[in-house]
C-alpha cells in the first residue's frame, strides 16, 4: 500500500492510487449495472422478444428476490473475516460469477424463453449483491477522514461516470456497428448484443481485481462482535437510525429517476427524435458532466455545505427535464439535435452531482449507528441501501414496461410509434423523473448529520477505543 498516513486513529488518508484503485470497482461494476439499466429493457422487447409488460414484471419479481438476498449477504459479510479480506475479497469471489451471468443475460440462444431470461437475470441480481454489498461496506472501513471520504466519493463517481459514459456511448456504437442491419433494436442483432457484452463485461472483471489489489479495509467491526450479526439487524438498524432511513429513502426515490429516464432514452431517441444514431451521444450525456464537476465537489460542499449542494444540484436537473419537455413537443425544437443535448447535459449535470455524492453518506450513517449502538455493521447497512437503491432499479424496469404497455407500444416496430405512444416515452423521460426528483429534494431536507455533527461522532468513536 502507497503513502498512508494517519492523524488519529481511524482518520487515514489514501494515496491517489488508492482512490483510484476504490473507485475502479464501481467503473467495472458500472460497466454492468448501467448496461441493464440502459438497455436490458429494450433488448428484452426488441431483440429477445418478450412483451414489455412480460419484462416489467420480470423485473419486479427479481427485486423481490434482492429484499431476501441483499440482508443475507450483508450479514454474512459482516460476521465473516476472509483471509483475502472482509470485504474486498467478494470483488474477486463475487466478480467471477458476475462475469459469467452478466454474459448470458445478452445471450440470444434461447430467444423468447422467459425461463431462462429469470434464470441468467436473477443470477446476475444475485451476484451483482455478492459483490456490491462487500464494495459498499469497503468504502466504510477505508477511513473515518469526512474530507477523505469526500475525495474517495468524488474519485468513485468521476470513474463511475466513466464506466456510464463507456456503456452509454460504446455500446450502441458496438452493437450497431455488429449488427447485420446496422440496428440495435431488431431481432437480428442477438449475437452483436452477446459479443459486446462479453468485451464490458471481461474487461470489469480486470477492474474488479485491481481493485482488491489497491484497497484495504482498516476501519472494521471487531472481530469478538462479528458473531453476533445476523441477517435480522437490518431491520433493527433500519428502525433505530433515523439518517440511514433518509438516506434509504432518497437512495429509492433517486435509482427509480435514473433508472426509468434511462431505459427510456434509446426509445426516446428511436422513436420521437426519430434519430437512433445519435442515441450514443444522448445517453453519453447522461455522463460526460461528471468529469467537469465530480472533482469540483470537494470545493463545492466546502463553499455551500452539503445541503445546499444537493438542493442546487436536483434544481438544475428538473430544470434539464423541463427544458427537455418543451423542446420535444415544439416540433420545431425537437429537429434542433443540439438543443436536446444541451437539455440532456444541463439534466444530466444536476443528477450525476446530487446522485453521485449521496453515496458519501453512507459511511455517515454508518458511524452513526456505531456511535449510538456500539456496534459498525457496514455490510448490514449497505445491504439495506442496495435494497433501496434496487427497489428504485425495479421501478426503472417495471414503470416503463407498464407505461409502455398502457400506450401501446408495438415492439415490433423499429421505426415509428403513435402518438399516444412517443407521449408515454416522454413521460419516462422527463415528467415522471422530475416528480421523483422533487420528491428526492424533500427527503434530504430531513438529513441531519452536518460535517461538524458527523466529525464529532467519529471522534468521540475513536476516543472510546483508546
Amino acid at each position: 500500500m502507497n503513502n498512508i498516513t494517519t492523524g488519529q486513529k481511524g482518520f487515514y488518508k489514501l494515496s491517489w492510487l488508492q482512490r483510484i484503485g476504490f473507485g475502479s470497482g464501481d467503473l467495472a461494476q458500472n460497466l454492468i449495472y448501467q448496461t441493464v439499466a440502459q438497455y436490458l429493457l429494450i433488448f428484452y422487447t426488441n431483440v429477445y422478444g418478450l412483451h414489455p409488460a412480460t419484462a416489467a414484471f420480470m423485473f419486479l419479481v427479481v427485486r423481490i428476490v434482492d429484499v431476501l438476498w441483499d440482508p443475507i449477504v450483508g450479514a454474512f459479510v459482516d460476521k465473516r473475516n476472509p483471509k483475502l479480506g472482509k470485504y474486498r475479497s467478494y470483488l474477486i469471489l463475487g466478480g467471477i460469477p458476475l462475469t459469467a451471468f452478466a454474459i448470458l443475460c445478452f445471450w440470444n440462444g434461447f430467444s423468447g424463453s422467459l425461463l431462462y431470461a429469470y434464470i441468467t437475470y436473477v443470477g446476475l441480481s444475485m451476484c451483482y449483491t455478492l459483490v456490491n454489498v462487500p464494495y459498499g461496506a469497503l468504502n466504510a472501513s477505508l477511513t473515518r477522514d469526512t474530507d477523505e471520504i469526500t475525495k474517495l466519493t468524488s474519485t468513485r463517481m468521476f470513474l463511475a461516470n466513466l464506466g456510464g459514459l463507456a456503456v452509454a456511448y460504446g455500446i450502441p456504437t458496438i452493437v450497431q456497428y455488429l449488427s447485420p442491419d446496422g440496428k440495435m433494436n431488431s431481432s437480428q442483432a442477438g449475437n452483436a448484443w452477446f459479443i459486446t457484452m462479453t468485451v464490458y463485461a471481461l474487461a470489469g472483471l480486470v477492474l474488479l481485481i485491481f481493485s482488491y489489489f489497491q484497497t484495504k479495509e482498516r476501519v472494521v467491526m471487531e472481530e469478538d462482535k462479528t458473531s453476533q450479526v445476523k441477517a435480522s439487524d437490518l431491520w433493527t438498524e433500519f428502525t433505530r437510525n433515523r439518517p440511514l432511513r433518509i438516506l434509504a429513502f432518497f437512495f429509492i426515490t433517486a435509482f427509480a429517476m435514473m433508472a426509468i429516464g434511462n431505459s427510456a432514452g434509446v426509445y426516446y431517441m428511436t422513436y420521437n427524435v426519430n434519430a437512433p444514431q445519435f442515441t450514443n451521444l444522448f445517453q453519453g450525456l447522461g455522463s460526460v458532466p461528471a468529469f467537469i464537476f465530480m472533482p469540483l465537489v470537494p470545493a463545492i460542499k466546502r463553499a455551500i455545505g452539503k445541503k445546499q449542494m444537493f438542493y442546487a444540484f436536483l434544481s438544475i436537473a428538473i430544470l434539464g427535464m423541463v427544458l427537455l419537455y418543451i423542446i420535444s413537443v415544439m416540433p420545431a425544437l425537437k429537429s434542433q439535435i443540439w438543443l436536446i443535448m444541451t437539455a440532456q447535459f444541463v439534466k444530466s449535470t444536476g443528477i450525476i452531482v446530487a446522485t453521485g455524492y449521496m453515496w458519501a453518506l453512507v459511511p455517515e450513517v454508518i458511524s452513526y449507528g456505531e456511535h449510538t449502538h456500539g456496534r459498525r455493521i457496514s455490510g448490514i447497512v449497505n445491504a439495506l441501501t442496495g435494497i433501496f437503491y434496487k427497489a428504485g432499479m425495479a421501478l426503472g424496469g417495471f414503470v416503463p414496461g407498464m407505461v409502455l404497455a398502457f400506450v401501446h407500444f408495438d415492439e415490433k416496430n423499429t421505426t415509428t410509434q403513435s402518438v399516444f405512444a412517443q407521449q408515454g416515452i416522454l413521460w419516462l423521460v422527463c415528467v415522471i423523473p422530475a416528480i421523483l426528483l422533487a420528491l428526492a429534494m424533500f427527503i434530504i431536507s430531513k438529513y441531519e448529520l452536518e460535517d461538524e455533527v458527523i466529525d464529532k461522532i467519529n471522534r468521540e468513536i475513536e476516543e472510546r477505543q483508546l
